[in-house]
């Protein structure tokens, strides 16, 4: 009885701590990060998404995104995300590693969804950089999971890359005045995921012509839907940048 107890207790401090946005781009402090709902295709669809967040604890984070979106399944509806506050200014000549860890799971999900699950990292000329600004001049992102058919950016430029103990296929393209580069998940999804970005941008610094003198401005980690609905939970995630 005592342990059913604890457990209720525990379960009814998480809930009264839990926090709900649903503005289309409400954004609230995640620790050291922060949540935002970045529903900045919505015009293109029916349906509505509301994010929460669940716990933080260090340079840790948990929340929970639920969507529900249909028409134009080409179109992305929102990229929901969590961006870390300081985890970015740093040159990547002077990286000495960027550990990330992402545990993740669709609780519910309908059959099918258009959806992935990704990092979107920004990288521009100068250390500060709204994303998808004018600063920027790379969009880099890492899909652990594209259900549905959907793609990325762009068109496929190379298959097999193995990066993290996982193979990829690299996608490359231009979207307004920055580049975007995906790597695609060529094992289907990652829910587990531990990685050293560094990894990845010393491959594209090697081999796609990306300069080492650019800046990590923006490090975010979410969820771009196209149609379909689904709860996404972020267990944990955490990510830095070490110099």
């Amino acid at each position: 009885m005592r342990f059913a107890t604890l457990a209720a207790f525990v379960a009814l401090v998480a809930s009264a701590s839990a926090q709900t946005i649903s503005g289309q781009y409400d954004c609230m402090p995640a620790g050291a990060y922060t949540l935002c709902q970045n529903l900045w295709g919505e015009s293109a669809g029916v349906g509505s998404q509301s994010s929460t967040l669940l716990s933080t604890s260090g340079n840790n984070v948990s929340w929970r995104t639920v969507w529900n979106w249909q028409n134009n399944p080409n179109n992305v509806k929102s990229y929901a995300n969590v961006e870390h506050n300081s985890a970015k200014g740093v040159q990547l000549s002077k990286l000495s590693s960027a550990p990330t860890a992402w545990q993740w799971e669709y609780e519910t999900e309908s059959n099918p969804i258009r959806a992935d699950v990704s990092y979107d990292i920004w990288l521009g000329n100068q250390p500060t950089g709204n994303p998808a600004s004018s600063a920027s001049s790379y969009e880099i992102m890492i899909w652990l999971s594209g259900q549905g058919g959907i793609q990325p950016v762009g068109s496929q430029i190379q298959s097999g890359i193995s990066l993290a103990g996982h193979t990829w296929n690299l996608w490359r393209g231009p979207n307004a005045n920055w580049q975007v580069l995906s790597f695609v998940s060529a094992d289907g999804d990652i829910t587990n995921f531990n990685a050293d970005l560094k990894a990845f941008f010393d491959f594209l610094v090697q081999n796609q012509g990306v300069s080492s003198s650019q800046y990590v401005q923006a490090i975010q980690t979410g969820t771009e839907p196209f149609t379909g609905s689904a709860s996404l939970l972020t267990q944990n995630f955490n990510v830095a940048l070490n110099q």
